[in-house]
């Protein structure tokens, strides 16, 4: 096994004297009421949260200040409601990690490393050994009459999965060499996936908040593939990232928003260009771009957004292309005592500026029941018109393809140490008969893939 791979695996399993000496918040907690007019708006069901004195047990009948710690980052609501960026999810959803407390601070960590063997089929297809991960810290604390939150997200793909990317049939974006384009083949994330920090105000259920981010995340999309639970549960990115969320890491964002209730409306500033090849940097920030968006949860089962955004330049290989990105998307998550549901759905549609339009759906989701056994299954189609480089006449030329995937992941071990796991994904991949050619006949991908996660 190669050294990069090792260190993917280490990543969650070194600390293992820091994790004893946390106590683990497994945050599968019940929504808060999102009808409440009470400002510290508190989830039902707290189990345990860690504390430099020692574990604490809250008593919800007096909400201390601890407890008003556990509200989000932007609004007074359950913490669970918060997913990538400033997106939402619903309040019922799925918000693993180990939470403790240090003084005013709240403190949460979460992440994941897979070890992957990708196997794509077909003539196009490809065979690799990989690791993806990530890490992410997020901290909170009052400040004044608001709440302070910082945001940090690293990731070492860099060295695990290497410039040209791993394998995987009918994707496109990015470069690996500043040249040509990634085609059938997923680039890996910066080092630095999100560097933010926001501040609100929150007036009884009413606040305002503010979210920079270098880099960040803009109020584009829904929650990007690897926060929303039925998107984390596979072990690669899917084929219409570039429709619905790929704007998340983006070096240089301002976002300002405001909430009512389970209503969210909010505006971003933003540089358009995505990350290039060099993926240790951090990239000069712009704010040449503009996104809007807005959130509705209902319920606490349910989550809506649409929001529109001009991306100025967004391709480094296409500098004069801007590109107007529309999404709308609904997700949904539901807990029962055995097992947790989420699932979502999502449409994208990128008009260039000059050019054509194209459009994508998802729908995903997952399950998980009795706490080890994990099902999960993604339907993706899109139209893509980069499936083949500048000198091939097919070059340009719009198809729509999609893939259909299912998996299953069996968890050895879910106590307070970070989890593992054993999975693996089936795909199938469907293009258009003048496609097979280049593609072969339902061509087919298999991943098998090691978890570790906290």
């Amino acid at each position: 096994m190669s050294r990069p791979l090792v260190v993917a695996l280490l990543l969650l399993t070194l600390p293992g004297g820091a994790w004893a000496q946390m106590e683990h918040h497994h945050h599968s907690m019940a929504p808060a009421d999102t009808t409440s007019s009470d400002s510290t708006a508190m989830p039902h069901d707290m189990e345990h949260m860690g504390h430099d004195m020692g574990a604490m047990d809250h008593d919800m009948a007096g909400m201390d200040h601890h407890d008003m710690l556990m509200t989000g980052m932007y609004g007074p609501y359950s913490i669970t409601r918060e997913a990538s960026g400033t997106s939402w999810q619903p309040d019922a959803a799925r918000h693993q990690g180990i939470h403790l407390m240090r003084g005013s601070w709240m403190l949460m960590l979460h992440g994941m490393a897979d070890l992957v063997h990708d196997d794509q089929g077909g003539p196009r297809g490809d065979e690799k050994w990989i690791s993806d991960n990530m890490a992410m810290l997020m901290a909170q604390r009052p400040a004044g009459r608001g709440t302070l939150g910082l945001r940090a997200m690293v990731s070492i793909e860099p060295m695990t999965i290497g410039k040209e990317g791993y394998p995987l049939l009918l994707q496109t974006g990015e470069t690996a060499n500043g040249r040509t384009h990634l085609i059938d083949r997923q680039h890996p994330h910066d080092l630095f996936m999100e560097l933010a920090a926001t501040y609100s105000l929150s007036y009884g259920h009413r606040s305002l908040f503010v979210y920079g981010g270098l880099p960040g995340e803009p109020a584009l999309g829904p929650p990007a593939f690897m926060h929303r639970f039925s998107g984390m549960a596979f072990p690669e990115a899917p084929i219409t990232h570039h429709w619905l969320d790929s704007s998340h890491i983006t070096f240089g964002v301002l976002t300002a928003g405001a909430v009512v209730r389970g209503v969210k409306l909010e505006a971003s500033a933003f540089r358009g260009r995505e990350p290039d090849q060099d993926r240790y940097d951090i990239e000069s920030p712009k704010l040449d771009s503009y996104a809007f968006r807005a959130s509705l949860n209902p319920t606490p089962a349910w989550s809506f957004q649409v929001s529109r955004g001009r991306l100025t330049s967004p391709e480094q290989l296409e500098p004069e292309i801007d590109v107007d990105r529309t999404t709308a998307s609904i997700l949904h998550a539901k807990d029962w005592e055995t097992g947790h549901w989420e699932s979502t759905l999502a449409w994208g549609r990128n008009k260039s500026r000059p050019g054509r339009a194209s459009g994508a759906f998802l729908a995903e989701s997952a399950v998980e029941f009795r706490t080890k056994h994990t099902l999960f299954a993604r339907f993706e189609r899109v139209e893509k018109d980069e499936l083949f480089e500048e000198t091939d006449p097919r070059a340009g030329t719009p198809y729509w393809v999609g893939s259909t995937s299912i998996g299953y992941r069996y968890d050895f071990r879910t106590s307070s140490k970070p989890r593992v796991g054993v999975g693996v994904v089936g795909t199938a991949v469907s293009v258009p008969p003048e496609l097979r050619p280049a593609y072969g006949k339902d061509p087919t991908a298999v991943l098998l893939f090691l978890r570790l996660g906290l």
